[in-house]
Formats: structure tokens, C-alpha cells, sequence
């Protein structure tokens, strides 16, 4: 059943960018035209599929759904939609385990974690599908979502997933309590994610395999896991690099989940809880290259991650204009393992070729400082640190300066790992070639520590470089680097 337009879904087309100068459609289709109700009582899901299927047996067009809270298992986006939420419309995840598609059998089940290897059981999700996308200013809650994986349970706990698709837009839409991911992209390809906001209970967006992504003026708080996280599992059944990202005028956070929605921006668990951050990994199986991070905001979470430990390749990122506060953990964290999780017989990967630039952090946890470390025999390469200013609490003790962080080659990688560190500002190890350009550390209350260590680290030209210290303590610590 098709309908024609009529004014209550006038604004959704021109939002959508049908109208003024382009070719207007003749007809919509609005989900209550197929059954639905919006009453937040009455399931939805088949109305809103049936609309979908229309569209898609018609060669595509837009997907209505006008105010109201729409409550749903798994609607199936296919190609050539596009799926419009109005204001005051919500899309309510279902509580009832046979609203949901079952978890389908994947490639392997073995590289990575259960969420990352099934995609059906998910409240919104599309695979082999092309030009789709989900616009307007409407919610998505994912109330009856798992946060991980229950067995026996066929409840989904995804938000949205994009599964091997292409020509994607996901715009101005709002996430709550949307699940292990509230939008997990696998194997997608020229991905464009613009002004959403996202108050969620994990990770807000995987960017995993992907390519030619477009991240922009994004809001994402989510103090239990990541909020714009890199990936590249072996989901796909091979490793594929996530390249070509950029990532622009976003704010990530970690205050108490809903209160960035509702503006309260309270906190109410132990501070080193908080996540929040732009990560990644930790699954780095086909690696990332062609990066570029800028102009974004950390409050009240942890820093910025960059790790590779499945052996794969970590290259040529750039990253600059970075605001942070209130940081947990480490301001910026780099590390290359060897976890190796992934098939038998790869190398060991490689970190190389970042820049990072224009930083300012203030009030960040002494206990860790930056960390920048690769292993033994593996060393990170041609990293560039430029204009940095970080204020760290301070606080740490004489017996702390003298710790021997361990190496924890095969650990899952966090700031937290090596516990409090020798140093409160900058500790870099396994590093060849390291180039500190107008970089200054100090703190708040006495620190004992030194503000820079380097161990076996070749190749440092430093200029410009200061680091508040107490009397007696050597601001500038080298062991076995040059």
C-alpha cells in the first residue's frame, strides 16, 4: 500500500531532502497506513517490515513513522530505504524474546566476542544491503535489549546493525539504553554518521572493517563501555583494515547513563569506572590505516586509545584539537601487544606513523599519566607529539617513582594495566623514533615523580619540553634511550 503525502509528512521530506529543487515524490509510506498503532503497547514490528517490503518491492523510498512510541523486535531495513523517525517518535525494543530473529551462524564464532559475531538478534538491522539510511529526530530506546550475551536467551541486544552494506546515512537520531552496541557497522563501506546523540549502557558506535567513514558533530555518553570505537574483527571470516575514517566535532562522556539526555550530568559510581572514550580496538585483527581525529571533546571519561594486538597493522592516523577533562585514565594510552587473537601463524603487528597535536587536558588521574609503549623487539615508530599541555591531580609518592612497570605482552590492553606508573606524565617505552614538540605536564599537589621516562626508546628529539618537578627529582628520566 502506497499513500500520497499529505502535511503532516511534508517537513519529514524536505528534512530528508526530497523537496526544493529536487524531484518530489508522490507518495510516502507511513506505517500506520500498514497497521501500526505508536501506542508503545502494541507490537509494531510487522507493520513497520511490511512497510519497509513495500517500499523495497516499489524500488525504494521513505519509510514514515510519525510521533508516537512504536514497540518492536527486529525491523529489517533492506535497500533503497529510507527509514524516517519524526520528532516524538520512539522506537521501543521489545522485552518479548520472539520479537527478536534468531543469532544466525556466523563465518567463526572464535576471534571475537559473541556480539561481534552475530547480527540478526538486533532491534534494527540490514546485511547486503546499499543506499539505506535512518534520519530524522526521533528515538531509538533499547529497553527490553541485553547489554551482553544470556544463553538461551533470544532477547536481541544490538541497536542497529549494518552488516557487508554500502551507502549508508545515519542522521540526527537519538540513542538510549540501546544495548551491547547501539550501532555496530561490520564490513560496511562510504558510511556517513552525522548529529547523533546517543545515552547508552555500552559502547555507543563500532566502526569495525569498514571504509570511507564519515563521523560528525556526534554527542555520545556511555560511562560503562566505549563511545566511538575502531575495530577490525574477523568477523567478516578474513581481516579487513578499517581505513579512510574521519572523525570531526564530536564530544564523548561518561556521566551516569541518562543524565546526559535529560541534562542533570551527574555521576554517581567510582570514577574509574568512567569510558567513555574514542578508541582503537582492542579487536585489531585487520588493523587501521588512514585515520584523521579532530576537534573533540572528553569529559569526564577516559582519554584516547590507539592499540593493536592481534597483528595487524596500526598507521598513518592524525590526530588534533582535543579538549579533555576530568580524565580517569591515561590523556592519551598507545600500545602494541601480542594478545593475537585471530588465526594461527601472523606476525606480530606494528604501530607507526601517528601524529598527535593541540591537546589540552585538565584534572587527569595521577595515578597513569600518557602512556606510549610497544614490547619487547617490537617497537612503535615515527610518533610525533606536538603542542600538549596536560594538568595532571598529582599526589604520587617517592616509593612510586621507583616501580619496574612489566612488559604484559598477551594482557587485554587498558591504561590500567601496568597500575600506577613511574612517572605522572609521559612513560615511553619500545619506541623508535619519537619526535616532542612544545609539550608541558605539571600537577595540582606534590608529585614525587619524575614527569617523562624513556626506556629503550631510539631516536627522541625533544624541543621545547618541560615538566614540573620537585626539588631533587630528575625531570627527564632515560634508561637505555637515546
Amino acid at each position: 500500500m502506497r499513500i500520497k503525502l499529505t502535511l503532516f509528512s511534508f517537513a519529514a521530506c524536505m528534512l530528508a531532502g526530497y523537496c526544493f529543487g529536487q524531484t518530489s515524490p508522490k507518495r510516502a509510506y507511513d506505517v500506520q497506513s500498514f497497521g501500526a498503532k505508536g501506542d508503545g503497547k502494541t507490537p509494531d514490528t510487522k507493520a513497520i517490515n511490511t512497510a519497509i517490503d513495500s517500499a523495497a518491492a516499489e524500488g525504494g523510498g521513505m519509510v514514515y513513522l510519525p510521533a508516537g512510541n512504536y514497540l518492536c523486535g527486529s525491523i529489517h531495513l533492506k535497500s533503497n530505504i529510507s527509514l524516517y523517525l519524526e520528532q516524538g517518535t520512539t522506537i521501543v525494543a521489545s522485552d518479548d524474546p520472539s520479537a527478536y530473529d534468531a543469532a544466525e551462524q556466523t563465518v567463526n564464532t572464535t576471534y571475537q566476542d559473541y556480539g561481534h559475531s552475530h547480527f540478526h538478534n538486533s532491534l534494527i538491522w540490514g546485511e547486503d544491503i546499499h543506499d539505506v539510511s535512518i534520519l530524522g529526530p526521533g528515538t531509538v530506546f533499547g529497553k527490553g535489549l541485553l547489554r551482553d550475551y544470556k544463553k538461551d536467551s533470544q532477547l536481541g541486544n544490538k541497536g542497529l546493525v549494518l552488516y557487508k552494506c554500502r551507502n549508508v546515512i545515519i542522521k540526527d537520531v537519538t540513542f538510549a539504553h540501546a544495548g551491547w552496541f547501539a550501532i555496530l557497522a561490520t564490513g560496511v563501506d562510504n558510511l556517513t554518521i552525522d548529529n547523533l546523540k546517543m545515552d547508552t549502557n555500552r559502547d555507543g558506535m563500532d566502526i569495525d572493517c569498514c571504509r570511507n567513514v564519515h563521523i560528525s558533530n556526534c554527542s555520545v555518553n556511555s560511562p560503562y563501555d566505549d563511545g566511538i570505537c575502531l575495530k577490525s574483527t574477523f568477523a567478516l571470516g578474513f581481516a579487513r583494515s578499517t581505513e579512510n575514517v574521519t572523525i570531526t566535532n564530536c564530544i564523548v562522556s561518561g556521566y551516569d547513563e541518562g543524565s546526559f539526555i535529560n541534562g542533570k550530568y551527574t555521576t554517581t559510581d567510582s570514577n574509574d569506572y568512567r569510558t567513555g572514550r574514542i578508541k582503537f580496538g582492542t579487536e585489531s585483527n585487520g588493523g587501521f590505516k588512514n585515520i584523521a581525529i579532530s576537534n573533540c571533546v572528553f569529559d569526564h571519561c577516559q582519554g584516547l586509545a590507539l592499540e593493536t594486538e592481534d597483528g595487524a597493522l596500526l598507521q598513518d592516523v592524525a590526530i588534533s584539537n582535543i579538549t579533555m577533562r576530568n580524565i580517569v585514565s591515561a590523556p592519551i594510552f598507545m600500545r602494541l601487544g601480542t594478545r593475537m587473537r585471530g588465526p594461527q601463524g601472523r606476525p606480530v603487528g606494528e604501530l607507526r606513523r601517528v601524529s598527535i597535536s593541540n591537546v589540552r587536558v585538565y584534572d587527569s588521574n595521577p595515578r597513569y599519566g600518557c602512556i606510549i609503549s610497544g614490547i619487547t623487539g617490537h617497537n612503535l615508530q615515527d610518533i610525533d607529539l606536538n603542542n600538549i599541555r596536560i594538568y595532571y591531580n598529582g599526589g604520587g609518592t617517592a616509593e612510586q617513582a621507583t616501580k619496574k612497570v612489566p612488559e604484559l605482552e598477551k594482557n587485554y590492553p587498558e591504561p590500567s594495566m601496568f597500575g600506577t606508573m613511574p612517572s605522572y606524565g609521559f612513560y615511553i617505552r619500545h619506541v623508535s623514533g619519537i619526535k616532542l614538540r612544545d609539550i608541558e605536564v605539571s600537577y595540582m599537589k606534590k608529585d614525587a615523580r619524575s614527569a617523562f621516562i624513556f626506556d629503550d626508546v631510539k631516536g627522541i628529539d625533544m624541543h621545547n619540553v618541560k615538566g614540573q618537578i620537585e626539588k631533587g627529582v630528575e625531570e627527564i628520566k632515560r634508561v637505555n634511550s637515546n
